[in-house]
Formats: structure tokens, C-alpha cells, sequence
């Protein structure tokens, strides 16, 4: 007993020395975050981000997840947002309370003992540091931060020192390999990964380091050049820091600094000692590329065939990597499966990056598929300095000299370039691969000797004519993909189309083609046909009545808005996009037959359904179980002014019909010139539409029924409606006279409206609480916008007016309304957006 006493005796000094030490390790801690934090802007552009980084960390504690794991690509931010949150825990302001806390810098090579010795330091300990280090983390809830992680042999032993069931800890593991962030942790909702920085937020973070050294913002009248500039540095704050940090203290050379690094930006950085400080970052890069997956590496060298800042279409650059052979069949996934998986990929990294408003709402890769992005500015940069090594990609730009170095696989011309036939007529052109143009089209870019051509991308092209077309299909017989998208003034496909046998993908989406050769059943290999004119655009010329506003789809005086298909267009079994099909045009009936034969299609766009031959469409396509994506647009009713099914047997009958529709794998659906009823779906949301990510709507109410069923839709994440006749659009579902929790993920809605009255908008206490972005359409003759309830959209960060007569007065209103009624401190932002060109 006596023994045991003192034993006791002596374990009270040792507690009482610890609770010393820990104490004033803390009171340490906390002098040192007040000071990081006063310093640092890890936070501009983040705050979003860090908030997430908060409920992430939560939700491992109060589910006892020991680990949860941050990654990002090198110099992203990540150590800095984690660094945040580590010391907001320390300052008690975010992130629940813990009795100790500790921040380790994997050594490399990896020493288990150094990691020990790293956290006891404060302790200074004799004992054996392993059994130390377990006594001391049993003691209570511990944060510990394992900075740098490059492997997953060294996480397993950390994993075996420091995760155990009897540890009350949460292990933050930051690294730059997503592979490795998911090893640590075995639930996916736990993996957080840090993007680089917006436009924006890139360059409010560059005034702020100028800021700091100097008394006022000194690059005002170079601002165009600075932002030229900050997109080079792809939203990266060590770059940004780093060049910020530099012009704002060299006062007579900023000019030249600035001339310079946009002349010559990455032999800049990685040569001039004063940027020494991204020694680290150049270092990965070098690493990653030497590494990189030979599946992915051509995918990412092929971005820099588009310019700095140039918007993509993510399935403009898959369908083209599936041409070029970087995208394959495998034994389980399509080419298109595997190149959508490349896409993603590279989302993730940052090396392409999100641009619209749209886009930039949290989602994940699941929940709704990006449409536009641009390559990383830093990425692009890295890449174009070293593309010649690889001989892959050649551009004209500028004047160019007469040289027998031009060639390559990839040629790009430029739209600064000045076109020069000589110069183009003495290149080689015998390995060419791909041809991009931007800018305008001459007739001497195609040559005959251009045999083994397979993309053909002339999207960004200008003043292309008929007559062009006739040498392209005469002369480029190896075409995999062509994309004559948005030239209105192309109005045929010639005949000699069949001689692409090879064409995977041809997309003449926006041009004024109505009718596809009858010899296009030839090309068997065709996957891919986009046709017609957009969906979703605005009539900006039509005089105001009580149907003034009507979508593309709706005005029959408009010869583009679809196609009509060849009688054998079924011959294309391997058709997986198709689109906008006229179901009206001469030989409908055996068009609908012909696209039953079409079962792997993914996505179908169609015009023209009526009472007459809904039955046989619906019919045709409900057992099409891979369909992912349907747009239908009902016909115009002759007998009305309006493009609407009227209220008789005809309309109840499209309704009937549609209640066929195969739903089960849908992630969109578009429904166009609908009256104020849907089909009788009510109650099967989570089973027929349980995959549903994104619904447009055009109908001349919506009414509370209708209402009631989408905001049930259980993962629906964007939504637009546009409403023709009714003044109030009401999101709110009421159950026996209570609000029901609606609309549940929706984080985009989009509102457009054609009533010459104002309309009323109103959002219930209970509806859209995850709602991002709200964006109106307040051109032509959209009418004034009331709305109320704003403040109940607790997540809204952005409102976007579609610009018009009255968007300006209605931003001025809203910012008041949002100023007053948002309960977040940031309120808001209310933008203009030019509407897009009518095409």
C-alpha cells in the first residue's frame, strides 16, 4: 500500500508539470495565431471554402472519425486555409474546443521519430517517445495537423503511432495526391480539396499584398496588363504573393517588370533570383509531369492549343481527345466514360478551371457536370514553355517569318496572326493532326497535304462560307471530328459529306443547316451530332404581345431551330448524342420508328411533339435505358397566337404520353411549351427521377401542384423556368398548412419571365436553403421583378441579371433589399450580364 502511495505521489508533481507545460504552450499558441492571422489573407476568396473546411472538421469530431485528410495541387492555399482553421480552433472562435493542439512538417525522408519528437518538443521528455506520445494523446481531445504527406507507407506508420479507438483525436493529413488523401481516410465526405483561386478573388488578392507596402494602389492605369498578368499565375497566392510582393516595392521598374513577365512569364519565375521562394512549386511541377499517367499527360500538353483565358465547352475538349486517341474503349468504360473521368480529373487538380457563376457553385463531380472552363493560367504557361519538347503544338501569331521549324501534330492559328499564304504554303504539314482556328477563315488553310488530319475545330473561326466545305470533305478524308458550331452563315452539308468515314463527331449546332444528307447514314462511326439552334436562348426582335417572349424551339418563322434526320438515320447504331431532331418535318412518323433503333443513345434533343404523335416518340424511346439527357419541345398550336399546347384533348394526351418517359438514369430534362400541368408524376420523385440533377421548364404557369412536385425532386441541383402568362412565381410547399423543406439541394435557379406586368417572386422560409447563385433574365420584354423572401435564402452569394431596360434599377433595389433583409455579414453580390449573341 505504501508503495503504491508513493507511486501516486509521485504522478502528481509530473500531472502538475504537464499542466504547466500545456498551459503555456497554449497561451504560446494563441499570441502566435493573433499575429499569423493579422499577416495573412489565406481567407480572400475562401471564405465559402473555409466554412465548408469548418463543417468538415465537425463532422469527424461528433462522428468520432479520427481522420480526415486536405489536398490540393503545390502552392494552392491548402497548408494556409488549414493553418486558419488550426489556429481559429486554437483562438477558440471555430471548430469546437480541444484540450491540445499540434502541427507537424513531415520530414522527408520520412523518420518515424522525428514525428515523435516533433510533438513532444515542448515537452522535453527522456522517456521512451512512443509510449509518451500515447500517454500524453489519451489525455484528451487533441487537433493534429500532419503537413506534407507524400506517401502511403509513411501514413501507415503514422497511422499505427497516432490512430487508435482509444485516442480522442482528429487527424488533419494535407498532401498534394488525391490517391493519398483518400487512403487516409475511408470516407469520402472527409477528402477536401482546395482549388485554386477565381479571377477575382486573384486579383483583390494581389491589391491587398501591394497594399501592404505601399500607402495607395499604384497600377490603376496598367490594370489591364496586371490582370493579364494575374491570370498567368492560375489563381495560385504564393505566385501572386510573390509577384505582388515585388512590384510594390521595385517603384521605377514596374513597367518593365510587368512587360516583362507577360512576355516571357515562366523563364521569368523560374530564372530571376528574386523569386526564389517557388523553387518548391517548379520542383513539383518538374515531379508531377515526370510522373503524370500516360493517359492523362497528352490530355493536359493538348490544353495549350487554346488561349490564354479562352472559354472551353468540356465536351468540346472530350469529344476532341477521343478523336486524338488520348481517351480509349476500355474493358468496362466507353472512351466518352474515360474521357469525362480525364475531365474530372483535371478539375480537381486545378489545371482546368471553373469560370462562369454557374460553375463556380460547390458541386461535386456527382452532382451536376461542369459546361465551361478554362485551363489554369500557370498550367497553360508551364506547359506552352515546354510543348516544343514534346513537338506537339505550333501556333501562328503575329508575323511570322518563313522557317522550316514550323511542324508539329497540333496547329493553332491565332486570330492576331496576319494571314500570310506564303508562310502557310511553306510549312509541313505531313504529321498535322489537328487544325484550330481563331479568327478569321481563309480558303489557303486547308491543304491537300493536311491527309492525316482527324480534328478539324473551327468553332472560334470567322466568315467560313458553303464553298469551304466542298475541299474539307474532299480533302480531309481521316476526320474524326468536326465543328462548324455557330457559323449562321453555313447553310448545307454537301453530298460528298460520306466520304469522312472515319467522323466520330460532327457538330453544326447554331449554323442555319435544317436538313442532314441523306449520305450521312454512311459513317457508321458517327457517335456524336449536334444540330439546330440553342434551346434555351431569348427572341431579342419580337414586338410586344401577350406571347412576345418566346424560346428558340417556339418560332416556326426560325429555320434552325432543329433538323430534320434522313429516313435511315437508325443505320447509326452507334449514335450516343443527337440532337434537335423535327419530329414535324416530312417523314416524322418513320423518324420516330428510326429512333427507337437508336438504343445507346445518352442524349436526345427533339421538336415538334403534338397529340398526334406523342404515342409513337414516347413509345420509341422507353426503352432507351442509357438516356441521360432529354430535351422535348412541344409544337405550336395553329390554332393560337402562342406557342403553347392548348388546354384540350391534344395537350392531356402529350401529358399521358409522357408519363412513359424513361427516367430512371435521367441527370437533365428540358420540357418546352408546356400549358400549367406535368404528367402525373406526383409521389415518384425519389424512384423515376432519383438521378435528376438539372430541370428546365417553359410553361405559361406554375401553378402549386407544380410546385409542390419539382421542389420534391430529391437531388435536383439547377433549375430554370420561364413563365409566359401567370404573375407570381410562389416557391413554397405548403403540407396541411405548414411549410415542407423544399427544393432541398437546388444551388442554381434560374427565372425568366414574358408577362408585361410585373410578377411577383416569393421564397418561403423553408425552400431552396442551399441556393447559390440567382440569376434573371431582364432583357426584351421581360417584365419588372418584385421579390420577397430573399432573406430566407440563407447560402445565396450571387444574383445575376440577364442586362436590359430594367436590370439596372432592379440591381439598385436588390442590393438595398439584400443589404437590409440577408442575415450573412457578406451580403450578396448583385451583377450585369450581357446577354449571349443570337446566334
Amino acid at each position: 500500500m505504501g508503495s503504491d502511495g508513493g507511486e501516486d505521489k509521485g504522478k502528481e508533481p509530473m500531472a502538475s508539470l504537464e499542466k504547466i507545460i500545456r498551459e503555456k504552450k497554449i497561451m504560446s499558441l494563441r499570441e502566435e495565431a493573433d499575429e499569423w492571422k493579422q499577416k495573412n489573407d489565406a481567407l480572400v476568396g475562401r471564405e465559402a471554402r473555409m466554412t465548408e473546411l469548418v463543417k468538415c472538421l465537425a463532422q469527424a469530431r461528433v462522428n468520432s472519425l479520427p481522420v480526415m485528410s486536405v489536398w490540393g495541387i503545390a502552392q494552392v492555399g491548402k497548408s494556409a486555409l488549414v493553418k486558419n482553421l488550426f489556429y481559429d480552433t486554437v483562438l477558440q472562435l471555430q471548430g469546437g474546443n480541444y484540450e491540445d493542439y499540434y502541427w507537424v512538417d513531415v520530414s522527408h525522408p520520412f523518420n518515424i521519430r522525428d514525428l515523435y519528437l516533433n510533438l513532444l518538443s515542448d515537452f522535453h521528455s527522456e522517456k521512451d517517445p512512443t509510449e509518451e506520445c500515447h500517454r500524453l494523446l489519451k489525455k484528451g481531445w487533441c487537433l493534429i495537423v500532419i503537413d506534407d504527406l507524400r506517401s502511403t507507407k509513411d501514413w501507415d506508420m503514422i497511422q499505427a503511432a497516432l490512430v487508435s479507438k482509444h485516442l480522442k483525436s482528429v487527424v488533419i493529413v494535407i498532401t498534394t495526391d488525391p490517391t493519398i488523401a483518400e487512403y487516409c481516410t475511408n470516407k469520402e465526405e472527409l477528402v477536401f480539396n482546395v482549388k485554386a483561386l477565381e479571377a477575382d478573388a486573384a486579383f483583390d488578392l494581389f491589391k491587398k499584398k501591394v497594399l501592404k507596402k505601399s500607402s495607395t494602389y499604384p497600377l490603376k492605369d496598367q490594370e489591364a496588363d496586371v490582370k493579364d498578368l494575374i491570370s498567368k499565375c492560375g489563381g495560385l497566392p504564393k505566385v501572386i504573393s510573390a509577384i505582388a510582393g515585388l512590384l510594390a516595392t521595385k517603384t521605377n521598374r514596374r513597367m518593365e517588370i510587368i512587360n516583362s513577365l507577360n512576355q516571357k512569364f515562366m523563364h521569368r519565375l523560374e530564372t530571376d533570383l528574386e523569386y526564389d521562394n517557388l523553387q518548391d512549386l517548379f520542383g513539383w511541377m518538374h515531379s508531377y509531369f515526370r510522373t503524370c499517367p500516360d493517359a492523362l499527360k497528352p490530355c493536359i500538353f493538348y490544353l495549350s492549343i487554346f488561349p490564354q483565358d479562352q472559354t472551353i465547352r468540356r465536351r468540346r475538349l472530350v469529344r476532341r481527345w477521343i478523336a486524338e486517341g488520348y481517351s480509349r474503349d476500355s474493358d468496362n468504360e466507353s472512351a466518352e466514360e474515360n474521357g469525362e473521368k480525364h475531365f474530372s480529373k483535371l478539375l480537381e487538380l486545378s489545371i482546368i478551371q471553373q469560370i462562369s457563376s454557374v460553375d463556380s457553385c460547390a458541386f461535386s463531380v456527382d452532382e451536376v457536370r461542369m459546361v465551361m472552363c478554362q485551363v489554369n493560367g500557370f498550367i497553360r504557361e508551364y506547359v506552352v514553355s515546354r510543348r516544343m519538347e514534346e513537338n506537339l503544338v505550333f501556333e501562328l501569331s503575329g508575323k511570322c517569318a518563313l522557317t522550316t521549324q514550323r511542324n508539329g501534330r497540333h496547329l493553332v492559328i491565332l486570330e492576331k496572326w496576319k494571314r500570310d499564304e506564303i508562310v502557310f504554303a511553306s510549312m509541313d504539314f505531313s504529321r498535322l493532326r489537328s487544325l484550330t482556328v481563331f479568327g478569321v477563315w481563309e480558303s489557303f488553310f486547308i491543304s491537300e497535304s493536311m491527309k492525316m488530319l482527324r480534328v478539324l475545330d473551327l468553332e472560334n473561326a470567322e466568315a467560313l462560307n458553303d464553298g469551304d466545305l466542298d475541299k474539307i470533305f474532299e480533302w480531309l478524308r481521316r476526320l474524326k471530328f468536326l465543328s462548324l458550331r455557330g457559323h449562321t452563315e453555313i447553310n448545307h452539308l454537301p453530298g460528298s459529306l460520306h466520304h469522312l468515314r472515319q467522323l466520330q463527331t460532327l457538330d453544326v449546332r447554331g449554323t442555319s443547316i435544317t436538313t442532314l444528307p441523306k449520305k450521312i447514314t454512311k459513317l457508321h462511326k458517327l457517335q456524336y451530332i449536334r444540330a439546330g439552334n440553342r434551346t434555351m436562348g431569348i427572341e431579342r426582335a419580337v414586338s410586344s404581345s401577350s406571347c412576345s417572349w418566346l424560346p428558340e424551339f417556339c418560332r416556326c418563322h426560325h429555320p434552325t431551330i432543329s433538323v430534320e434526320v434522313p429516313t435511315k438515320i437508325g443505320e447509326l447504331t452507334a449514335l450516343h448524342t443527337l440532337g434537335v431532331v423535327n419530329i414535324t418535318a416530312s417523314g416524322a412518323k418513320n423518324t420516330v420508328k428510326e429512333l427507337k433503333k437508336l438504343t445507346q443513345l445518352r442524349k436526345l434533343g427533339v421538336f415538334g411533339i403534338d397529340g398526334k404523335n406523342s404515342s409513337n416518340f414516347f413509345s420509341a424511346i422507353e426503352d432507351h435505358a442509357h438516356l441521360e439527357s432529354l430535351s422535348v419541345s412541344l409544337n405550336k398550336d395553329t390554332t393560337r397566337d402562342c406557342c403553347f399546347i392548348s388546354k384540350d384533348n391534344n395537350s392531356q394526351r402529350c401529358l399521358d404520353d409522357m408519363i412513359s418517359l424513361p427516367c430512371t438514369n435521367l441527370r437533365s430534362l428540358k420540357l418546352y411549351g408546356l400549358e400549367d400541368k406535368l404528367p402525373k408524376w406526383e409521389g415518384e420523385q425519389p424512384v423515376k427521377f432519383g438521378k435528376l440533377t438539372k430541370l428546365e421548364l417553359e410553361m405559361a404557369s406554375f401553378p402549386e401542384d407544380v410546385i409542390r412536385f419539382v421542389g420534391g425532386l430529391p437531388e435536383l441541383c439547377i433549375l430554370r423556368v420561364k413563365q409566359h402568362q401567370d404573375r407570381s412565381l410562389n416557391f413554397c410547399v405548403m403540407v396541411n398548412g405548414f411549410e415542407d423543406d423544399s427544393y432541398k439541394k437546388v444551388k442554381i435557379l434560374e427565372i425568366s419571365c414574358s408577362n408585361s406586368l410585373p410578377v411577383s417572386v416569393t421564397f418561403g422560409s423553408w425552400t431552396m436553403k442551399k441556393l447559390e447563385l440567382l440569376k434573371v433574365d431582364c432583357y426584351g420584354g421581360s417584365p419588372p421583378y418584385e421579390f420577397s423572401g430573399l432573406g430566407n435564402l440563407e447560402e445565396l452569394k450571387e444574383v445575376v441579371l440577364v442586362n436590359g431596360s430594367s436590370a439596372q434599377a432592379l440591381k439598385q433595389e436588390l442590393d438595398h433589399q439584400l443589404a437590409e433583409e440577408h442575415p450573412k455579414e457578406k451580403k450578396p453580390v448583385v451583377k450585369l450580364e450581357q446577354p449571349p449573341p443570337s446566334s
